[in-house]
């Protein structure tokens, strides 16, 4: 039965791979990164030449290689005559992977989860030990682990109730592809009853917690908030929106037209999740008739501009350090929110929306610590930032309530790295 499950599952992927190019090429439109390296995606390209079987780190997008750092860091410093590679799924996950670690690290795009590419991708790569940072399960991936005898670790690993509900229909499929050995190293014991739920082995799941609180920040990107504070936006208000998805634009834009008129000298630094969607975003604000000005063009802040369009990218450590309140986006929309962490490590009074799905412990535990208020709508949002920006006590607490939260949890890189240290020793 589980052969069948399986072969029907290798089948599925197959038959998707037209659809999954043709999204490609759509996106390329927009991004054409999307055109490059295509090949890698079926487990073609170079060899990997190293001294001993390298140590294949996967990590989805920005966020995930952002918050991968720390772990990296770890694993160069530790085993430094291992060979680092990093997947990722995104292009600008690829460039992340660049920006952070030049060549220290070699990056390849993940191989599509059919039987043929994956295999190629190991022949190639050579995995000593694989690490997949927070969920991707991936059923072939997952047992080539095993066929191969490459341990993985699910590092960080998160599940949410909604995604075990979508799981639970090919349980058995999902719990085939935890049995090859899988370690599961997860955020909390919530994510570990999660995965034991779906057929994980008790023996083989351990909770270290999430990585994502040992951020370390980048200097140079706070120094580029000081300076763009002190250069442009001396003596204002500044709050920010910062990984704004479809959608959230709109309901930005007219709270600020509501801050406006309690701090009229107020700047929103605006920050669009996607490139492709930067050009999209500066002309919703001309059609409001708001001033601005955008950091891609160089484009310096005049007296009479409110906004000021972040249409970079990498930056937005050193965006955060430069206002005094910031707004996580995609949490409007059910998106799912990103990273609280950041703000929270540079010092900046936050607020997000009700849709944190994507890291509800971290949202959970900087809301019982008081670190992070909660908005429920755009109305909700412009009053929230309008009474911050007025009280430099309350953002102080909020930082200060935020810092301890992130403090108390530190720690799950250590942790990890003992889970990890026996399986790659094993390969030297």
């Amino acid at each position: 039965m589980m052969g069948f499950l399986r072969f029907g599952y290798s089948i599925a992927s197959y038959l998707l791979i037209p659809l999954v190019v043709a999204n490609l090429v759509w996106r390329s439109f927009k991004a054409p990164e999307y055109r490059h390296r295509i090949t890698e995606r079926f487990g073609f390209g170079s060899v990997l030449v190293s001294q001993y079987e390298t140590i294949w780190l996967h990590a989805v997008s920005v966020g995930e290689v952002q918050a991968a750092f720390p772990l990296v860091q770890a694993l160069l410093n530790h085993f430094p005559h291992h060979t680092l590679v990093m997947t990722t799924v995104t292009p600008t996950g690829a460039d992340r992977v660049e920006l952070l670690f030049g060549d220290k690290v070699h990056h390849r795009y993940v191989p599509y989860d059919t039987p043929g590419a994956v295999q190629r991708f190991f022949r190639l790569v050579n995995p000593g030990v694989a690490i997949v940072l927070e969920t991707e399960l991936w059923p072939n991936l997952y047992r080539e682990c095993g066929r191969s005898k490459v341990p993985l670790v699910l590092a960080s690993a998160r599940i949410s109730p909604r995604s075990v509900n979508r799981y639970r229909w090919a349980k058995k499929l999902v719990a085939d592809a935890l049995s090859h050995g899988v370690v599961i190293a997860a955020q909390s014991q919530e994510d570990a009853d999660r995965f034991l739920s779906l057929g994980a082995a008790p023996e083989r799941t351990w909770v270290t917690g999430n990585i994502k609180f040992d951020i370390e920040l980048d200097e140079t990107q706070q120094t580029l908030g000081r300076t763009l504070r002190e250069q442009q936006l001396s003596g204002r208000p500044v709050w920010i929106a910062a990984s704004t998805h479809e959608g959230e634009e709109q309901i930005v834009l007219a709270a600020h037209r509501r801050v406006l008129a309690s701090h009229p000298r107020a700047i929103l630094i605006l920050v669009p999740r996607h490139p492709e969607r930067f050009d999209r975003v500066a002309q919703q604000i001309r059609a409001q008739k708001l001033r601005f000005a955008r950091r891609s063009l160089y484009e310096e802040l005049g007296a009479d501009d409110g906004i000021y369009l972040a249409d970079t990218l990498g930056e937005l450590i050193g965006l955060y350090a430069a206002a005094d309140v910031a707004f996580v986006a995609g949490s409007l929309v059910p998106i799912g929110g990103h990273s609280l962490l950041e703000p929270a490590a540079v010092g900046t009074a936050m607020v997000a929306g009700p849709h944190n799905h994507n890291a509800q412990y971290i949202a959970d535990q900087l809301v019982i610590a008081g670190g992070l208020e909660i908005v429920n709508d755009g109305t909700d949002l412009a009053e929230r930032v309008i009474e911050l920006l007025g009280d430099s006590e309350r953002r102080s607490t909020l930082v200060r309530n935020a810092a301890r939260c992130l403090n108390e949890n530190r720690g799950a890189v250590k942790r990890l790295l003992t889970l990890l240290e026996p399986l790659i020793e094993r390969t030297l």
